[in-house]
C-alpha cells in the first residue's frame, strides 16, 4: 500500500479548507484543518494566536500539531498558507506523507481575500481598505518568498477559476495512483 497521508498546501484562499474535506469524503478518509485544530485547542482565532504569540511561535505550534495529526492514517490535512515556509514543518510533512500544492494566481487570490479580515497577514489592509495594487504587491511578495517551498510539492494543481468538483476529481485520481503504488 502507498501513501496514506496527504497534506494540502497553498497560499491563503487557494482552496485548502474547501477542497480538503470534499477530497477526504470522496476517499472515505478523515480530514483535519490544521488552523481549526489549533483554534479549537486554544479557544482563539488564528489571528488572535498569531498576534499573541508571534509568527515564529505560531509556526512551532503548527509543527507540534502536525506531529500529532501525522500519527493518523488515511487522512487529508489542510495546512496553513505559510506552514511549509518553515523548514522543520516541510521536512516533517515530506517524511510523513505526500504534499499537494493548490496554486492560484495573485489576481484570483486578491479576489478571494480582499474582504476577509480573518487573515493575519492581510487584516490591516482589509480594515484600511487598501487599494488593489497594494494588495497585489503584498500577495506577490509573499508568494515569491513561499514559492520555493510550494514547488517542493509532490502534486501541483492549478486551481484557477475551475469548479471545485472538477479540481477534487483531478486530485482524487492522482491520489488513487499514489495509494496504489
Amino acid at each position: 500500500m502507498g501513501t496514506e497521508r496527504f497534506y494540502i498546501t497553498g497560499f491563503m484562499t487557494s482552496g485548502k479548507s474547501t477542497i480538503g474535506p470534499i477530497l477526504a469524503n470522496v476517499l472515505g478518509w478523515s480530514f483535519f484543518d490544521l488552523d481549526k485544530v489549533i483554534e479549537n485547542e486554544f479557544g482563539k482565532t488564528i489571528v488572535e494566536i498569531f498576534t499573541d504569540k508571534g509568527e515564529q511561535e505560531f509556526r512551532n505550534l503548527e509543527k507540534q500539531y502536525i506531529s500529532q495529526i501525522a500519527s493518523n492514517e488515511n487522512v487529508i490535512i489542510a495546512l496553513g498558507g505559510g506552514t511549509i515556509a518553515n523548514e522543520q514543518n516541510l521536512a516533517l510533512i515530506k517524511s510523513t506523507g505526500k504534499l499537494i500544492y493548490l496554486r492560484a494566481s495573485p489576481d484570483i487570490i486578491y479576489k478571494r481575500i480582499k474582504n476577509k479580515i480573518d487573515r493575519p497577514l492581510f487584516r490591516d489592509m482589509v480594515l484600511s481598505e487598501s487599494n488593489p495594487e497594494d494588495f497585489l504587491v503584498r500577495i506577490k511578495s509573499l508568494l515569491d518568498k513561499r514559492e520555493k517551498f510550494y514547488e517542493q510539492a509532490d502534486i501541483i494543481i492549478d486551481t484557477g477559476e475551475h469548479p471545485i468538483g472538477r479540481t477534487v476529481d483531478k486530485i482524487a485520481k492522482i491520489v488513487f495512483r499514489f495509494i496504489h503504488e
